[in-house]
Order: C-alpha cells, then structure tokens, then sequence
C-alpha cells in the first residue's frame, strides 16, 4: 500500500509542502488527500483521530503519525539531501512538536488561506486520492 498524506486543503503553506513532497518524490511513493474531502475524513476516522485535527498526517498502513513525526517520516523516503532532515527524529517528540506548533498555529496568517485545493496536473492527479 502507498503511504497517504493528509493535509489542509485551506492552507497556502500545506499545498506548498505536499508541491515541495511531489517534486522529490518521484516514484510515486506519496498519495495525498486533503483533510477535508471524505477520503480524508474516512482515514481520519478509521485510525480514530480527531476529525478538526490541526496537523499534517502521515497514515502509513496500519499507522498514523502527526506533526513532526509525520514530516520526518516523510523526509525519510524523498531525495537527498531531504533524507537528511529525517535523523531529527532523535530529538525528543515534545521538542520537535513544540516548533511545529508554532508554523501550525500561525500558518494561515504568515501564509495565506484559499477557498478549495488547488486542482494539480494531470500527470500528478493520480497521486490524489478523492
């Protein structure tokens, strides 16, 4: 199974982030879904997480992960020198969740809303899930 990334649909910097995840990605190892489509709300609530979750999400088969441990993770499969950024993921939870509270509580008034998700080419539409 591909690991599905979800994400704020809303947020400016979000689909920036899963933009930046795409271009390093190249085998296609990410799929992605909005937190807000169904898809994404029915992930949500298959691995009983919050459905107003303030976070990126990493569901990874039969796990979930959230806030830096899902980046980090992520960082884990793109290329180098992205792959470096996942031994970070030594650094106690509480530490990395606390600077990534600090983006996620502000990312919206440091880098914009949008009213939908922005509809990617073609050639990378197959990686959304809908």
């Amino acid at each position: 199974m591909n690991r599905i990334i979800l994400f704020d649909g809303e947020c400016n910097f979000c689909d920036s982030s899963v933009q930046f995840i795409i271009k390093r990605d190249p085998k296609g190892y990410f799929k992605f879904a909005s937190l807000q489509s169904d898809i994404g709300q029915q992930l949500l609530k298959e691995h009983k997480v919050d459905a107003d979750i303030n976070s990126f999400v990493l569901v990874d088969d039969d796990s979930c992960y959230f806030r830096s441990s899902a980046a980090l993770r992520v960082c884990r499969r793109l290329k180098a020198p992205w792959k470096i950024f996942s031994t970070l993921i030594i650094v106690p939870r509480p530490i990395r969740d606390y600077f990534y509270n600090i983006i996620a509580n502000n990312r919206y008034k440091w880098f914009g809303k949008k009213d939908s998700c922005t509809l990617p080419p073609p050639e990378i539409r197959k990686r959304f899930l809908s």
